[in-house]
């Protein structure tokens, strides 16, 4: 299990052979067009600062071109940073050198790539196990571990098939097996779904937050689907042109959007499955009515279990299980269609 989050601390990159020597003028003032027109140098991120939760799902998102997957590639260093910091277990890791870098890489991340990056001449235990076997682990070990993970998600009786006697979804969930076998701290998962049909999508992202639920891995999962990270993310951080514009939960950043290009994102969302049942609840009274539901419940699990039930009303309550709050249909619907900006909103924000 994951005992430490990831601190992203003033990092920049900026693509070209002097990148450093534009450091100083980007941070007073100079634009991404400016430094290409002026220098022939390309700023891929700006002053990133993000704390990644140990044990949590972190999504960052954004349009293609925005430093998501320059961002991920910068936690093992498959890019190289230009300035700032990168912190996991009180290490640096933008200091790490060769052997210590080499290590990271093997031991505490895996990455799950959108391609599915297998080796075509490999069968699906043998691309399981690779990760182990550049360790250096005894092929008995090794294969005990990858069967293990490869029947947890799902592909029991596959073992010696070769990838292209598999569908996407399938060539996916062995690029999962491959990652868990390894038993990293940090998942690395870089458009990792985007390449599949949306039903085995949201397939998938059950698999994840089934094992996550579980094994508390300290996950960056990267997007560009909004549904996606509000599924996933237990903080979600948006860019755009290589800067962080928005960062929290999903609730904060469709309650709350930090200005007109979240707005336009969040537009479509559908509220009910964001919104929690404690955002919009009123406080208790001493009189518990209705059924009880969780206080984190989202409002389109708290109306289906009302509607189930045969209840317009019901008692919210914390962990413990004690009463802290009432909810009725009504409001519910109300939170459903208010739209941002609104009473609501200003609720969560609070």
């Amino acid at each position: 299990m994951a005992s430490h989050g990831i601190e992203i601390k003033g990092l920049y990159k900026i693509f070209g052979p002097r990148g450093r020597d534009h450091v100083e003028a980007v941070k007073n003032g100079l634009s991404k067009a400016e430094l290409n027109e002026r220098y022939g140098h390309v700023l891929g991120l700006k002053d990133i600062n993000i704390s990644m939760p140990a044990g949590g799902i972190t999504v960052v998102m954004g349009l293609s071109g925005s430093g998501k997957s320059t961002l991920i590639r910068h936690i093992n260093r498959l890019i190289e940073p230009t300035y700032g910091e990168l912190i996991y277990d009180g290490v640096n890791i933008c200091g790490m050198n060769e052997r210590a870098l080499r290590e990271f890489r093997r031991h505490k991340t895996a990455m799950v790539f959108q391609k599915f990056a297998l080796l075509p001449h490999r069968t699906v235990i043998e691309n399981t196990v690779y990760g182990l076997d550049i360790q250096g682990i005894s092929r008995s070990e090794s294969t005990k571990k990858a069967k293990y993970w490869i029947e947890r998600v799902g592909l029991s009786g596959f073992e010696n098939h070769y990838p292209n006697q598999l569908s996407g979804g399938m060539q996916q969930r062995v690029g999962l097996a491959r990652a868990l076998t390894n038993d990293a701290d940090i998942l690395l998962m870089d458009e990792a779904y985007s390449a599949l049909d949306p039903l085995i999508r949201v397939d998938m992202q059950s698999v994840l937050l089934d094992l996550q639920a579980e094994l508390k891995k300290t996950v960056v999962f990267i997007t560009h689907d909004l549904d996606e990270a509000l599924r996933l993310g237990d903080k979600i951080a948006i860019l755009r042109d290589g800067q962080v514009v928005q960062q929290g939960t999903g609730q904060e950043i469709v309650l709350s959007p930090a200005d007109d290009y979240i707005t336009a994102f969040v537009k479509e969302v559908n509220r009910s499955r964001v919104i929690q049942a404690k955002t919009v609840m009123k406080p208790f009274d001493g009189q518990a009515e209705g059924v009880r539901i969780g206080a984190t419940t989202t409002l389109e699990s708290a109306a289906k279990t009302m509607t189930e039930n045969g209840q317009t009303k019901a008692t919210i309550t914390d962990d413990a299980g004690t009463p802290i709050g009432t909810l009725d249909l009504q409001t519910m619907i109300a939170a459903m269609v208010t739209p941002a900006g609104s009473e609501t909103s200003k609720m969560a924000a609070e």
